[in-house]
């Protein structure tokens, strides 16, 4: 894959013609470069992971509504929780819960 250098655009490949050769050309701009020989260029740009911020912080959930539900790890029968529309609008909102036991603390979800 290669981008235009003047205009940043995803550049085009066009087959030889006649006495012209292979080459790339811009969709957007006059950009054109010549394929002359057949040299493989290869460029790997790593992929930086970006971080990223909770969509609830431990605060908020220290502060969520409780719920008696039992604890999968443990058994303990408070949880914290709250919902959040991760897939369409006519699906079920997802719950995501965490123990209140402050010995146990795990984190779970109801689809």
């Amino acid at each position: 894959m290669e981008v235009c250098p003047d205009c940043g655009m995803l550049l085009q490949y066009e087959l030889p013609h006649m006495d012209r050769p292979a080459r790339f050309f811009c969709p957007a701009c006059p950009y054109v470069c010549n394929l002359e020989n057949r040299i493989k260029m290869k460029r790997r740009q790593p992929l930086v992971k970006k971080q990223m911020d909770p969509v609830i912080s431990t605060e908020d959930m220290d502060n969520a509504s409780t719920a008696e539900v039992p604890c999968p790890a443990c058994g303990y029968r408070e949880a914290a929780y709250y919902q959040v529309q991760i897939r369409s609008a006519d699906e079920p909102m997802t719950t995501f819960y965490k123990c209140k036991n402050k010995l146990c603390g795990n984190n779970w979800r109801e689809d």
